[in-house]
């Protein structure tokens, strides 16, 4: 059916008592005004208030999307996980005897003496200093100063990290008096958290 634009014009002149006898233009064009204006009214009535409810349902969607894929995943990998636990706690517990106890560490001064003489070393200072509590373990610094030669100094310096029990050698600093040499330098071994206290020593 051809749309006749000109029926337009008889729109003021209407009855609306009349409204089976109007043109087929002009009924149109009032049922597509009364669709926009209900569909407006609907929006705003109805949808518009219910925006933001859906904007934050749908980013709770994703986000349950995201947590979703996460646990999937883990799941999908759970049995690698649970080995690489075990090995953990098997390395954890490893490191673990590596540290001395409370009882043990008073004879570390003794092996380091050991290993220091034996390297040709003269002790100077031997001295446990202030411990360091730290999350999981506790940290027991000692200071050292021994006179020697260079190639003892390297000796002394590889057979203490060659000890059974964990020590690390920090703030070296050598200094010439004389025809001596003397090296100062800090260890540092490492007690567990829950194990006791240790008794200061000094040696000199």
């Amino acid at each position: 059916m051809k749309f006749d634009f000109t029926k337009l014009k008889e729109m003021n002149d209407l009855d609306f008592e009349q409204v089976a006898s109007w043109p087929f233009e002009v009924k149109f064009v009032v049922a597509l005004v009364e669709a926009i204006l209900i569909g407006v009214l609907s929006y705003y009535l109805l949808i518009n208030d219910k925006l933001p409810v859906l904007e934050k349902e749908q980013a709770n969607e994703i986000e349950l999307q995201r947590n979703y894929e996460a646990k999937y995943r883990i799941a999908a990998n759970l049995k690698a996980y649970e080995e690489q636990l075990v090995r953990l706690q098997a390395d954890f517990s490893s490191m673990l005897k590596s540290l001395p106890t409370s009882d043990e560490t008073p004879g570390l001064l003794d092996d380091i003496t050991y290993v220091g003489t034996s390297a040709g070393l003269k002790f100077k200072l031997l001295n446990w200093q202030q411990e360091i509590p730290k999350e999981f373990y506790t940290e027991l610094p000692i200071q050292m100063e021994v006179e020697g030669s260079y190639h003892e100094f390297g000796q002394f310096v590889s057979n203490v990290a060659a000890l059974p029990r964990i020590v690390t050698v920090h703030d070296f600093s050598i200094k010439q008096d004389g025809e001596v040499l003397k090296l100062s330098l800090q260890a540092k071994t490492y007690r567990t958290a829950a194990a006791g206290t240790v008794s200061g020593g000094q040696t000199k």
